[in-house]
């Protein structure tokens, strides 16, 4: 009896073992595939928002890019206060904060043994100041990472445009990586124009990048092709509405031996490099600080198209927050970032999935460990995944109640790969799924945003994946609704229209500077304001308890009485000054528009103290005017050369309104643009939005 006892025991203890041994082989996770990020990268890409700060001489010259014969006494700020620029990004929500070490003009804000312009030659603190120890001292009171941009190209060295200068540079960057502590990012761009002598530097890369690792082996270095993370393509801060990790980087180099913007934008579909997309956008039109901007820091709603666009895109988004010449960041950025911050807390407090039952089409083994419910946990350490076999699925949210939802978060494992090719969204209506929206890729984030819905179940149908799908999380959101700004616009004829697409608003605005209130003018029609000035506008409802934010806009001289040189035989021209930067000239041939310059007569002498061009903004590059001469007349026959070989700044990456400011005034009744060259080697023809002067 013993003996039979003991018998079935052991047959029971095999039959479990035999059991335990198979349900582990079933349960087996999902192999990695394709090519896969770094750990370093992973907690990067976890960072998803953090700032930039451009600051140097170009504060105090309001230049953008500076050409490295400046004083560097200019660079004198009366209150730096690095702990407020890192209270600011932490109050905003921020990781870190990135800083332009050493911008083109080669200014370092640190005291450089390798260069002679310097912190250590300007008038801030008498020479003994050090920007970046302020700086990366104050990340660490306040939790933030901190991350350095040094660019290569200097247009201040001697050194530059020589073998030499590469040793120079690694050594700068070895300076500045081994004495401030841990860099979570070392940003480099692919400028490269002439030096101070004239030349241009052929980079070593490889030796850069060794140089960086040597020192902060756990940085991202960003780049158009990284290694670590890459360029989005456009300084807008939009990725790509296909946005793929992965990036083929043979044969190609930052700058411009750089892929195709379109591939910075999208990436590779089986690219063999893991270089995510890190966008970068400026809170205001230009990357360092200048007072003319100051009403026009981006609106709130501004920001979240960027969030939701770069964010929202499996992408990281870097926000530059310039300092201005005091040393402080600006009071209307900070005030923006935290309303900001605000509408994001409220917006992403409370996941509506969280705690919810999920159900999948398919499971991977039947286990739990990969059950659908983990999507609904808020860990994005835990996942769904299916059978290796199955790379088309759905997943089912049962919010067990009707409710209002406007946003949907999803999110793969990318410690795994990057796998979704395409993915749809529907929601129940009562009778039956409705499709809500239809998208390609998903990678760390992805975000969609529409209108308000209400319903009791979500499904998430994978259409395609590349191996079997692996979902960290699925969250619903409802959203705050903000109030549509007003547009507002004037036309040749000096007329401002404002619009609004709130059918039940108000607007009111004002012409004086002053803040709209509900008691200040309302508009109802287009009203004259041909000289100029600075019109201020919002949107409110509910007899205004409820308004929009402030939008502004300055104008000079409306151009009803201007003409342009050949229109009466080429009407086309006229877009160059109607008004609407939404239209825009181009012309035949760019050499046949060098022989004969764009002259435009103003119908009236005008004191003039500067000019404004606006490249075209329907986000092709082609024939935007990069160098440039400018002259006046008052006569037409007798012309003096205000502007003499000078180039656009940056306008190519960033192809926004650009004023220039002349040293003193010209009284002028007709002004001439020469065009130079364009941003691309190869136009054919050049392109011009519009031209307008600065009496003001």
């Amino acid at each position: 009896m013993f003996y039979l006892k003991m018998k079935q025991l052991l047959f029971v203890l095999t039959f479990q073992l035999l059991s335990i041994i198979g349900f582990t082989q079933q349960v087996k996770a999902p192999a990695p595939y394709g090519t896969l990020p770094g750990e370093n990268q992973v907690q990067w890409q976890k960072m998803e928002y953090y700032m930039f700060i451009h600051f140097g001489p170009n504060t105090f010259t309001d230049k953008e890019w500076g050409h490295g014969d400046e004083d560097p006494k200019v660079f004198n700020p009366t209150q730096l206060d690095a702990g407020q620029w890192a209270r600011t990004a932490k109050a905003a929500g921020m990781k870190g904060i990135i800083i332009t070490a050493k911008h083109h003009d080669g200014f370092c804000l640190w005291p450089s043994k390798y260069s002679t312009h310097t912190v250590r030659e300007s008038a801030w603190k008498n020479g003994k100041g050090d920007v970046l120890r302020e700086l990366s001292d104050a990340c660490r009171k306040y939790g933030l990472k901190f991350g350095v941009y040094l660019s290569p190209w200097d247009r201040n060295h001697p050194a530059y445009g020589t073998p030499e200068y590469n040793t120079v540079f690694a050594n700068t960057l070895t300076e500045v990586l081994s004495n401030y502590g841990p860099v979570f990012e070392q940003w480099f761009d692919g400028a490269n124009g002439e030096g101070p002598n004239g030349k241009r530097q052929v980079y070593d890369w490889p030796l850069f990048h060794q140089t960086v690792y040597r020192n902060q082996p756990k940085a991202v270095i960003f780049s158009d092709v990284g290694p670590g993370c890459r360029w989005v393509g456009n300084e807008n801060g939009f990725a790509g509405t296909t946005n793929w990790s992965t990036l083929n980087t043979a044969g190609f180099e930052p700058g411009q031996k750089a892929p195709s913007t379109k591939v910075l934008n999208q990436g590779d579909e089986d690219g063999k490099s893991w270089v995510p997309t890190e966008a970068d956008v400026s809170i205001r039109p230009g990357w360092f600080y200048s007072a003319a901007t100051d009403d026009k820091v981006k609106s709130i709603n501004h920001l979240l198209n960027i969030y939701y666009g770069s964010v929202g895109r499996n992408a990281n988004l870097l926000l530059n927050v310039p300092v201005d010449r005091r040393g402080l960041i600006h009071a209307n950025d900070s005030i923006r970032l935290m309303e900001f911050r605000k509408v994001l807390d409220q917006t992403f407090a409370n996941n509506l999935a969280k705690g919810t039952k999920v159900a999948a089409s398919n499971v991977r083994g039947g286990a739990k460990q990969f059950a659908a419910n983990n999507l609904a946990d808020g860990n994005y350490e835990s996942y769904w995944s299916t059978d290796d076999a199955v790379t088309e699925a759905s997943l089912t949210i049962d919010l067990a109640k009707e409710t209002a939802i406007n946003r949907i978060v999803l999110q793969e494992y990318i410690p795994l790969g990057q796998r979704v090719k395409s993915f749809a969204v529907e929601y129940w209506d009562g009778k039956k799924f409705r499709e809500l929206d239809r998208q390609t890729t998903i990678g760390y984030k992805r975000i969609l945003t529409f209108p308000v819905i209400k319903t009791s179940k979500v499904r998430v149908n994978i259409l395609e994946s590349k191996a079997c799908p692996v979902i960290a999380e699925v969250q619903l959101y409802k959203a705050p609704e903000l109030l549509s700004l007003p547009q507002i616009s004037r036309n040749r004829e000096g007329k401002v229209s404002i619009q609004s697409e709130s059918p039940d608003a108000v607007v009111r605005y004002t012409t004086d500077g002053s803040e709209p209130t509900f008691s200040s003018s309302h508009y109802t029609q287009p009203f004259d304001f041909g000289s100029g000035g600075i019109v201020k506008a919002k949107a409110f409802i509910n007899n205004g308890a409820k308004a929009s934010e402030t939008v502004s806009n300055t104008y000079d001289q409306a151009s009803q009485k201007w003409s342009v040189a050949g229109s009466d035989k080429d009407k086309r021209l006229d877009r160059m000054i109607d008004g609407d930067a939404r239209t825009f000239w181009m012309s035949a041939q760019s050499n046949e528009t060098s022989q004969r310059p764009i002259i435009i007569d103003l119908g009236e002498k005008l004191t003039l103290k500067g000019f404004s061009y606006v490249p075209r903004q329907d986000g092709n590059t082609g024939g935007i005017i990069y160098q440039y001469s400018f002259s006046t007349s008052e006569d037409r026959i007798n012309w003096t050369r205000v502007v003499n070989n000078a180039a656009f700044a940056n306008i190519k990456n960033n192809p926004v309104k650009q004023d220039v400011l002349f040293e003193r005034s010209y009284a002028a009744r007709f002004i001439k643009l020469e065009v130079l060259s364009t941003v691309n080697e190869n136009d054919q023809q050049i392109t011009v939005a519009e031209i307008g002067v600065i009496t003001r």
